[in-house]
């Protein structure tokens, strides 16, 4: 009998209007973007929570500088209270992985304080692992924000050109699982309807990969190879 406890992680990210130039939360600016990646015992299911959120304001520019997100795409977005409870359902009883945590969780209680109806505290609703802490512990005195640590695992970010929350938890979802020792799985489909899947592949393990790399004499003899194969299916004439 497998008395195992499902061990339940969400991934999380948010893009905001703006924030202070210490980093912390500014009251005022408001979260437009959100974006979870799910992972259940170390293994991700492909299900994620993904949504822009009008916030009613104008966004700072340097903070459409970093994201790209415009004040008129937003526009037609539904307001924070409008996916609230699903957003809520979503987080409801899992660890919450964040990079800088206190940032993120500070706006989320903020928007959680805005809604009309009474509504807990994150703290209340999930348990929160800052990334950004662990990497500090494991990477003392180094550079440990989100490319760096992609860098220093290996993860390949060249297709994020801007900050996207989804992205950005995709991205991190790699390495919170290669930095808290692996993936033990990879999973390409998706069990549940509804869902789609990442189809990412984390390393199971951090010893980095080996490159054998041909020597003169085999790509000689794979080139007259090819050489001899490509005569026999497309011989002159």
């Amino acid at each position: 009998m497998n008395t195992s406890k499902e061990i339940r992680q969400v991934v999380l990210d948010t893009e905001t209007t703006g924030m202070n130039k210490d980093g912390t939360i500014y009251l005022g600016h408001r979260i437009i973007e959100i974006g979870c990646v799910e992972v259940i015992n170390r293994r991700l299911t492909g299900r994620h929570f993904h949504v822009y959120v009008n916030p009613g304001q104008y966004s700072d520019p340097e903070a459409i500088a970093v994201h790209g997100i415009t004040d008129e795409f937003l526009q037609d977005k539904p307001t924070f209270e409008q996916i609230a409870d699903e957003f809520i359902d979503f987080i409801r009883g899992a660890d919450l992985v964040i990079h800088n945590a206190p940032f993120d969780v500070g706006f989320m209680d903020q928007e959680f304080r805005f809604l009309n109806k009474k509504t807990q505290p994150t703290e209340d609703i999930s348990t929160v692992t800052d990334t950004l802490v662990l990497a500090k512990k494991m990477f003392p005195g180094k550079r440990n924000n989100l490319d760096a640590l992609s860098d220093r695992f290996g993860i390949n970010t060249k297709h994020r050109v801007l900050h996207g929350a989804l992205l950005d938890a995709e991205i991190l979802a790699d390495v919170y699982l290669l930095m808290s020792g692996g993936q033990a799985k990879l999973n390409l489909t998706s069990n549940e309807s509804g869902t789609e899947s990442t189809g990412r592949i984390a390393r199971t393990t951090l010893t980095p990969f080996t490159v054998i790399r041909a020597t003169d004499a085999e790509e000689l003899a794979h080139t007259e190879r090819l050489k001899l194969i490509k005569d026999n299916l497309w011989p002159s004439s």
